[in-house]
């Protein structure tokens, strides 16, 4: 067999791979998650009035404030419990923003708080996109993470009679 003819089959076998659903269940949030989601908000608020004179407002203001506290190394490369709340705050901009809903995401490797397309299986996980870039040492693009991943699932959003396509 031609390299061609392996390289194609691998393709082929991992596009349908990709293609198979993992999810088990996504669900509403409950009491204890909407609850834990806010103490993480308030957690990055506390911080941000206390160092940077700035409040969290769940809009996309919120952007430049995520993007100051990394900038000015206010949160450790260790402290992923920290930097996850970061997240919970770029998901609130998120769900205000771009109408998505906070969701419990079950799949194969676990449960995790999704912000997700309503009436989908498609969703968005932003309490870890910046804490993965960030504990390898990374100073993510707030903005650029929050635009691609407005990218990724704004199709999926449900349409007003007055957009024009």
């Amino acid at each position: 067999m031609t390299r061609f003819a392996c390289f194609l089959i691998a393709v082929v076998s991992l596009s349908a791979h990709a293609k198979e659903k993992n999810v088990i269940l996504i669900e509403e949030l409950n009491w204890f998650d909407k609850n834990h989601l806010q103490d993480q908000v308030e957690k990055v608020d506390d911080l941000t009035r206390t160092k940077l004179g700035l409040q969290i407002h769940g809009d996309k203001r919120d952007i430049e404030t995520l993007q100051r506290v990394i900038h000015r190394g206010l949160i450790k490369q260790e402290d992923e419990s920290m930097q996850q709340a970061l997240g919970a705050v770029l998901g609130n901009v998120m769900v205000n923003e771009l109408g998505l809903e906070w969701m419990h995401y079950v799949d194969r490797y676990g449960r995790s708080r999704a912000a997700c397309a309503p009436a989908t299986e498609e969703c968005l996980f932003p309490i870890t996109m910046l804490s993965r870039r960030m504990k390898v040492g990374l100073m993510p693009n707030v903005e650029k993470v929050y635009t691609e991943a407005g990218e990724l699932i704004v199709h999926l959003l449900p349409k007003s009679p007055y957009d024009v396509d």
